[in-house]
C-alpha cells in the first residue's frame, strides 16, 4: 500500500544529521515519515522548497513573554507570534512574570493561557525561591516544565536564590539540568553606586565581569560537589568560557545573538538604554572570547533571552530603565547574517539553534530532521538581504535594537508538526501551539 502524506516539502535543500542535500520531507501525523526523492509521492498538500535551506524547527531556549501581569510589554499570543515570523518553532519562557511561576498551579496556569494562544510550542520553566524548594521536584516533573531556573543575581519578586546554601538546596533537590542566571547577588550591591553616574555605559562596570565569574565558579563547585547538570544561560565574558571548557562533563553554556553582535561602549553611545540588559552587553575583547568559544564548541546553544520592555520603560533615565531587549524574531537572522559573513557555518547554526537544545533538555523527537521526529522545519533563503523593520516585528514592545541593520539570509516559513504557520511573513493562524515533550518526564501532555 502506498503511504499517502499529509505534506510533502519538495525541492529544498536539506540540513540534517547528514549534512547537506537536496531532498524532499514527507509529513504524516505531525511527524516525519519520510526523506528523499518523494517526487511521485501522494500528498494532501506540497510546499515547494526550490532555493530554500530547510533546517530543523529553531528552538529558543530562553524567552519572557511577560503573562501573566505584565502584558503591557508582551503576552503569549505577541510573543509567540514574534517567535514564528522569525522561524522559532518553540520556546523555552521564563518564570519572573506577576505571579512568578514558583508552584505548580502557577505552571498549570500558564499553560492553560497558552493553549489556543500560542502560535509555536512551548515549555515554560519553575522557578526556585528561597521558600519553595520543596515543590521543585514535584514541579520539574510535570509535563510542559522545561526544568528549574534560579536567578543568583536580582530579578522580580521572590525569585533570587543568592546564597550558596539556598542554591545548595536547589540541586540536591530534583535531577533534570537546572538552568541558572550567574551573577554575584552580594557583588552586585557592593557595586550599586557605579549606577548611580546616571550614564548607562558604566551598567557593564556596575555588573562586572568578575560578578559573572565569581557566580559561575559558584555554581560550578556546588554542581561538582552534588553531581547535579547545571546550565549557564547567557554566558558573557571570554574569562566564563575558559573556565567552563574545563566542566564540560556537567555544564552546558549559552550564548545571546546579542552578545555576539553588539560590544561596549559603542553599543551604549548609538543605542542608549536600549543596550541594557542582564548580564551586560560587554567590551569588544568579551565579544571576541565568547566568538571563539562558539568556534571551541565550548557554547551548546544560543538563545534569545528575548525580554521586552515598552520604549516609555526604555526611555527612564538610567538605572532607572529596565534591563532587557526584545530578540526571539531577530535570533535566527542575526545568525544567518553572521553565518554569510564567514563567522559559523550553517551546520554550527543548526546545532546551537536545534541540535544544541535537544541535547541539553532530553527533547523527545524536536530538534533534528529525522524519521519519527515532530516535522518542526525552518525554511531560509540564504541569499536574502532584509532590512530589519519596525513593521516586520511583532512584540508588543514595538521595537529591537537591531532595526535598521540589514541582514543576509532571512526566514522564509515555519512548520511546526506539519503545519505551516509562517509563509513569506504572513502568519494566518489559527494559534496552534502545544507543550513541548520531554524524555526525562514520563507522563505524556494530554
Amino acid at each position: 500500500m502506498t503511504l499517502r502524506f499529509d505534506l510533502v516539502v519538495t525541492g529544498g535543500t536539506i540540513v540534517n544529521q547528514n549534512g547537506r542535500g537536496a531532498g524532499d520531507i514527507g509529513i504524516v501525523g505531525g511527524r516525519i515519515a519520510a526523506i528523499g526523492d518523494l517526487a511521485r509521492a501522494d500528498a494532501g498538500s506540497r510546499f515547494d522548497a526550490t532555493g530554500l535551506h530547510v533546517l530543523p524547527g529553531v528552538i529558543d531556549s530562553q524567552v519572557h513573554f511577560r503573562e501573566p501581569g505584565l502584558e503591557h510589554k508582551e503576552d503569549l499570543a505577541t510573543g509567540s507570534l514574534a517567535a514564528v515570523k522569525g522561524g522559532v518553532t518553540a520556546v523555552f519562557e521564563m518564570p519572573n512574570t506577576k505571579p512568578s511561576t514558583t508552584t505548580p498551579d502557577d505552571l498549570d496556569e500558564k499553560l492553560r493561557r497558552a493553549w489556543g494562544r500560542m502560535f509555536c510550542d512551548h515549555a515554560f520553566y519553575a522557578g526556585a525561591t528561597d521558600d519553595n524548594m520543596g515543590a521543585l521536584a514535584a514541579m520539574e516533573a510535570m509535563p510542559g516544565c522545561a526544568g528549574i531556573k534560579v536567578f543568583m543575581g536580582a530579578s522580580t519578586g521572590s525569585l533570587l536564590v543568592a546564597e550558596d546554601a539556598g542554591l545548595e538546596k536547589v540541586l540536591a533537590t530534583g535531577r533534570r539540568r537546572v538552568a541558572i542566571h550567574a551573577e554575584d547577588e552580594n557583588r552586585l550591591k557592593e557595586r550599586r553606586a557605579l549606577a548611580d553616574s546616571g550614564d548607562v555605559a558604566d551598567h557593564c562596570h556596575w555588573r562586572d565581569a568578575t560578578s559573572a565569574m565569581l557566580a559561575t565558579q559558584r555554581a560550578v563547585a556546588i554542581a561538582r560537589r552534588l553531581g547535579r547538570r547545571i546550565h549557564i544561560l547567557h554566558v558573557t565574558t571570554a574569562e566564563e568560557m575558559a573556565f567552563l571548557a574545563g566542566h564540560k562533563d556537567l555544564v552546558t553554556v549559552e550564548t545571546t545573538p546579542q552578545h555576539l553582535t553588539l560590544a561596549a561602549p559603542e553599543a551604549y553611545r548609538r543605542l542608549g538604554s536600549y543596550a541594557q540588559m542582564n548580564p551586560p552587553i560587554r567590551e569588544e575583547h568579551h565579544r571576541a572570547g565568547l566568538w571563539e568559544a562558539v568556534r571551541a564548541g565550548i557554547v551548546d546553544v544560543i538563545g534569545s533571552d528575548h525580554a521586552p520592555h515598552t520604549a516609555e520603560e526604555k526611555a527612564k533615565p538610567y538605572p532607572q530603565s529596565p534591563s532587557g531587549m526584545p530578540g526571539v524574531q531577530t535570533l535566527l537572522p542575526l545568525l544567518l547574517d553572521h553565518a554569510s559573513k564567514g563567522a559559523l557555518t550553517l551546520e554550527r547554526v543548526v546545532d546551537l539553534t536545534s541540535a544544541g537544545a535537544q541535547r541539553i533538555f532530553n527533547l523527545a523527537a524536536k530538534g533534528r530532521i529525522a524519521l519519527g521526529y515532530d516535522a518542526d522545519l525552518t525554511l531560509v533563503d540564504l541569499k536574502a538581504t532584509r532590512e530589519i523593520t519596525a513593521d516586520w516585528l511583532a512584540s508588543r514592545c514595538g521595537w529591537s535594537p537591531f532595526e535598521g541593520q540589514t541582514v543576509t539570509g532571512w526566514p522564509m516559513a515555519t512548520i511546526i508538526r506539519g503545519h505551516v504557520v509562517m509563509r513569506d511573513g504572513e502568519v494566518p493562524g489559527p494559534a496552534i501551539g502545544a507543550p513541548v515533550r520531554f524524555a526525562e518526564v514520563p507522563a505524556a501532555f494530554v
